[in-house]
């Protein structure tokens, strides 16, 4: 069993926004063999009021003693996140860390505060980068038991996993892993040219308007070129591009019903997981287009 020190962030915490995808990837990784070790009192990765306001030392600081923690319980081993704003945070500060000796410095102190070292080492990595590189495209593919066939789907990669890193040294314009998860659970992914559209993130709650109008748009190009569900490896855009629909329909008179998932939900139910256990019944939009393989 292959084990990883686990950074699930805010959002996927218990009855939070993103608890699907928490308890779909813990199945999701029990399938395969994965161990998930959850950093114990970790903190938020400040993602959003960090650029907001709240200074750049205070943001890479409370990453820093997430690093710092994982370090002491999970001693070499990879951080994994499944949020994209969480590993952005950490991919950030890790670089920073290893390339700026001022901010290492800064950090050191800061961290000394609090009885806590980290010596800069830790490979922070987000959970596709381990399916594809640690698990590998043959065994996604090997898992399958319940072909979800016929299901057209719509990969959004949205900005955060493609933009600065990317994942696996893919195209930033056209990525391609997230259809390649999708062909693999034998689903279709239909084209998309909205899959690097920005959602509106964080201004969905302090410009709406502006966001409905980007999430309106993803929502067009997924249901003009067929797409029965669209799925993602961000939280933030699965919560606007999900939640907002019903706005976004009165808005622009529009009648969008369709569910927004993760891969993790996909490769779940196709490897023989139950409706429960991919999170299928926490969705909003409920996610009917799947319950024939259920």
């Amino acid at each position: 069993m292959k084990e990883y020190s686990f950074y699930p962030g805010c959002s996927s915490e218990k009855m939070a926004s993103a608890a699907n995808m928490e308890n779909s990837v813990h199945h999701m990784c029990e399938i395969l063999g994965i161990k998930l070790k959850e950093i114990d009192d970790w903190n938020c990765c400040s993602a959003s009021i960090g650029y907001a306001g709240g200074g750049q030392l205070p943001r890479m600081a409370l990453t820093a003693r997430n690093f710092a923690l994982s370090q002491a319980q999970s001693p070499g081993k990879d951080v994994v996140a499944t949020c994209a704003a969480c590993w952005l945070a950490l991919r950030e500060t890790q670089e920073r860390i290893e390339e700026e000796p001022v901010v290492k410095a800064q950090l050191d102190t800061v961290l000394k505060e609090a009885n806590l070292t980290y010596d800069g080492h830790l490979k922070p990595r987000h959970m596709v980068e381990v399916l594809i590189e640690d698990v590998g495209w043959d065994q996604l593919k090997a898992k399958v038991k319940k072909p979800l066939k016929g299901l057209k789907v719509a990969g959004y990669v949205g900005c955060q996993t493609n933009r600065p890193f990317g994942v696996c040294g893919d195209n930033f314009e056209d990525p391609q892993y997230l259809d390649r998860m999708i062909e693999a659970t034998g689903a279709t992914a239909v084209p998309f040219p909205k899959k690097v559209a920005c959602c509106g993130g964080a201004l969905a709650f302090s410009e709406n308007e502006n966001a409905c109008k980007l999430i309106k748009e993803i929502l067009q190009s997924a249901v003009d070129n067929g797409a029965e569900a669209i799925v993602t490896p961000c939280p933030v855009c699965q919560l606007n591009v999900e939640v907002y629909q019903g706005k976004v329909n009165k808005m622009f008179n529009t009648r969008f019903n369709i569910p927004v998932l993760y891969y993790s939900q996909l490769f779940v139910l196709a490897w023989g997981g139950s409706w429960e256990q991919a999170a299928l019944n926490q969705q909003v939009v409920p996610a009917t287009a799947l319950q024939r393989f259920a």
